[in-house]
């Protein structure tokens, strides 16, 4: 078990760990909160400061036996649920969190994992499941129709070939069930025009699309930050790594409209009190990109944006507008399998 967990722990490189660091500040210490617990790294990293305590999330139940190692090491000062971070708010609850941070990427330990369906270069089956999941993409692929496909990879995979590649989809399976990653890469590779100018492998935001899908990743996020946001102490930090449009997106969406510098929807509308809208101080909506040699060191890493606010000392409100804003995506993910 010993050597199982140091291979799981080194085989995930947290992104951007310096800046989260010194954006956090745990030298001078506080409670902090890590919702995509993984690897551990940001938590291994912020319990060598003595003054920390951190409570870690993740769904994934692959990540226990690195939960299990650092709750030994650190008996009075970390905590670990297996809970998605969308039910923050069953542990947690009008807390005075000092930090919250969120790295959405697929973990290098559910990459590597071949079973888990995540990866191109896997024959497993199809599943793609980060954990605490109704359905697999197996189901999603043979079960949802033609324009439910179409649906789904062209708005959460951005995906331009989405309606040639449903139509194939629905054509393969009615000669034989699509069970296995590399059934499904074959699909792809057949429908889509071949590009000779990027790298990115075809099957890519297809893939995208149903891993979003199968974890509801968009309505996790909505609801997670939004609670998260709630258990933040004036002043207190929340911090986020996002690895695709949709969710940076939403992030700065989220950050932009509830701050204390929020623009107005028109500069012929009157002034409105910026009081009742503010759950963060000044935004700056600056990225912060991990450096060239991050990159050289992690690829996948050169995809991710980090952006953080401030939480205000307004008393929190549930943002509703924030919800409506993003429908589109929430409607998708409730499409019945």
């Amino acid at each position: 078990m010993k050597n199982q967990t140091t291979s799981l722990e080194f085989s995930h490189f947290p992104v951007m760990l310096s800046e989260i660091i010194d954006i956090s500040s745990p030298s001078k210490g506080g409670f902090f909160v890590d919702c995509t617990f993984g690897g551990g790294g940001y938590t291994r990293e912020i319990l060598k400061f003595p003054n920390t305590r951190v409570i870690g999330f993740d769904r994934d139940a692959t990540v226990l036996s690195i939960a299990k190692k650092l709750k030994k090491r650190f008996k009075n000062r970390f905590k670990f649920y297996q809970l998605r971070f969308s039910q923050i708010d069953k542990i947690l609850n009008n807390d005075q969190v000092d930090t919250i941070i969120f790295d959405l990427g697929l973990s290098s330990i559910q990459l590597k994992d071949f079973k888990r369906g995540f990866s191109f270069k896997s024959k497993d089956n199809l599943d793609m499941s980060m954990g605490l999941t109704d359905i697999s993409a197996q189901q999603v692929i043979n079960n949802l129709n033609e324009k439910q496909l179409k649906l789904i990879i062209k708005i959460l995979g951005e995906e331009k070939e989405a309606s040639k590649i449903a139509k194939n989809i629905v054509r393969a399976r009615s000669e034989k069930r699509i069970t296995r990653v590399d059934q499904l890469v074959a699909i792809i590779e057949k429908s889509k025009k071949k590009n000779f100018h990027t790298k990115i492998n075809p099957s890519t935001k297809t893939f995208q699309a149903l891993r979003i899908f199968v974890n509801k990743e968009i309505t996790e996020l909505i609801n997670g930050i939004i609670k998260a946001t709630k258990i933040l102490k004036p002043g207190g930090k929340i911090l986020i790594v996002s690895f695709h449009s949709i969710e940076d997106k939403i992030v700065k969406y989220f950050f932009n409209n509830f701050s204390q510098n929020r623009s107005k929807p028109s500069r012929y509308l009157p002034e409105e009190n910026n009081e009742n809208f503010m759950l963060f101080e000044k935004y700056t909506n600056k990225v912060i990109k991990p450096t060239v040699c991050e990159i050289k060191k992690n690829s996948p890493s050169r995809s991710a944006k980090l952006r953080f606010a401030i939480r205000s000392k307004n008393n929190f409100f549930y943002p509703e507008n924030f919800l409506k804003k993003f429908n589109k995506y929430l409607d998708i993910e409730n499409l019945h399998v």
